[in-house]
């Protein structure tokens, strides 16, 4: 995208530079990376998906979901072909680094960082509004709340990365058994008179029952249909952790895809039809409310509803995770300042986790606004979604004969279909909060003057990614001469 910087030619702090900055390896096989990349999502299944109701009715949600869900089994597909490429732990920022330059890896990991800095400030919100509305020991939502849960998660991830993701894997199994619970329970009360009970707002155009807001109303109901799969792209972030990687990510990527497009259809169905669309499309809470037709709690409502704690947790968790592994990555190579890429002894790139952690937290207390966060974070994940669907297009055309353990099947096709729906996403944000929007390019700004002024003349050669970059320009070079 634009002329090399001048990297570091050597370790620039000592022979030691990567031994400093080493996670544990093979310590996650397949079946835990997929726990994984459900765990990433599952807190979407519990809420959030159903104010795309509000702005596109049971039609529009449907068709949105099914477009935003395209675009994640095609973006995921080509995930596990780059990841096969370059099994490392800057993911994203790794793809676009080889395929865009140091710009476009840049702008592709700084998106990703927006994304997993700002989702888990806004799900510890909603976990503090969960223990508040369940009396869990009489405790209240505010800052004190949100304080323990980063504590107390960012305590387990300091700990080591194969206790972290095995407690993931356990949360995230509650969520989703309770899922399947939820769904069993309300079929009894299904209906299809109720997915289209919203009124219909004549005004619109091309308005009816099924699509109560106009055609513009499927398009606004985008970042609602991401909700049941936003977050799934962070398993390549895993790679360096992983037992064979080239083979274990794709299987990890797909097997997670599967399963949430399974959860999404299932429990997208069940709230609606058996509550009714209007009655849940404005609920903190839907699934609760899907099982609670006369306000009254039951047995089944209250397991589903501590099962929602479990899935937000789960999510929080895990995105923690994701925050601090591409803020390592980003830190080893010389993008961000170099300290943040420093490991413990247990391997856990324990400033990657308290900085982000502690940026995290003061969001939430300060700001309280859960929804905001969380559209900011989309913003940032679709503007990373196109840059790395790019990406693969790029490698595809520009280096055929690239070794490729994993194919992504239709090629590029398949990444040309995620770059376009994530660019249609990416609009669609503005169409739900502006505001959030514009905060996220004003972020965006600031970290580009950053790696503009100071850091892209200060990259580090000896990193993965920058070394496999590095590699590809002197093959190219060769290839000239």
């Amino acid at each position: 995208m634009s002329q090399e910087p001048t990297l570091t030619p050597a370790a620039p702090e000592g022979e030691d530079y990567l031994e400093r900055r080493a996670l544990r390896r093979g310590s996650a096989g397949w079946v835990l990376l997929t726990g994984l990349g459900v765990a990433y999502v599952v807190s979407g299944d519990y809420s959030g998906w159903n104010f795309g109701l509000a702005e596109g009715g049971f039609g529009g949600l449907a068709i949105a979901m099914v477009l935003m869900g395209a675009m994640y089994a095609c973006m995921v597909f080509a995930l596990a072909e780059l990841s096969s490429i370059l099994p490392t732990a800057g993911g994203g920022y790794g793809f676009a680094r080889r395929a865009l330059g140091p710009w476009g890896g840049f702008l592709t990991g700084t998106a990703i960082l927006i994304e997993y800095v700002l989702a888990p400030a806004a799900i510890v919100i909603f976990i503090g509004d969960y223990v508040e509305s369940l009396g869990l020991f009489g405790l209240e939502s505010g800052w004190p709340m949100y304080l323990v849960c980063f504590a107390i998660f960012l305590g387990i991830h300091l700990w080591g990365v194969g206790e972290a993701l095995r407690f993931s894997f356990v949360v995230t199994g509650i969520a989703v058994a309770a899922l399947i619970v939820f769904a069993l329970a309300a079929l009894p009360d299904f209906s299809f008179a109720s997915l289209d009970d919203i009124p219909v707002d004549t005004a619109a155009a091309g308005s009816n029952s099924w699509l109560p807001f106009g055609l513009l109303g499927i398009w606004a109901a985008f970042p609602f249909g991401m909700w049941f799969f936003l977050g799934v792209e962070g398993v390549p972030l895993a790679a360096e952790e992983t037992k064979d990687p080239a083979r274990t990510l794709p299987k990890a990527i797909r097997w997670s895809m599967g399963i949430l497009v399974v959860l999404a259809v299932v429990t997208f169905f069940a709230a609606a039809g058996a509550r009714g669309s209007a009655a849940i499309q404005e609920a903190g809470n839907p699934l609760v409310e899907a099982l609670q037709p006369n306000g009254k709690a039951t047995t089944l409502s209250r397991i589903v509803n501590y099962a929602g704690l479990a899935g937000l947790v789960a999510s929080f968790f895990s995105l923690i995770y994701a925050g601090s592994r591409q803020l390592f990555a980003l830190s080893r190579a010389g993008y961000l300042p170099r300290f943040l890429s420093l490991t413990s002894g247990r391997k856990a790139p324990y400033l990657g986790l308290l900085v982000p952690g502690t940026i995290g937290f003061l969001l939430a207390a300060i700001s309280g606004n859960g929804a905001r966060m969380l559209n900011i974070a989309v913003f940032g994940a679709t503007i990373s979604y196109a840059l790395m669907s790019l990406s693969h297009i790029v490698l595809r055309r520009r280096e055929p004969e690239l070794e490729r353990p994993y194919r992504t099947p239709g090629g590029v096709l398949t990444s040309s279909v995620a770059l376009v729906l994530a660019c249609a996403a990416l609009v669609a944000t503005f169409l739900v909060d502006v505001t959030a929007a514009l905060i996220a390019l004003a972020v965006y700004v600031v970290a580009l003057g950053y790696f503009g002024l100071y850091s892209r003349k200060r990259l580090v050669a000896t990193a993965p990614e920058e070394e496999f970059a590095a590699l590809a320009a002197a093959e190219a070079e060769l290839a000239r001469d």
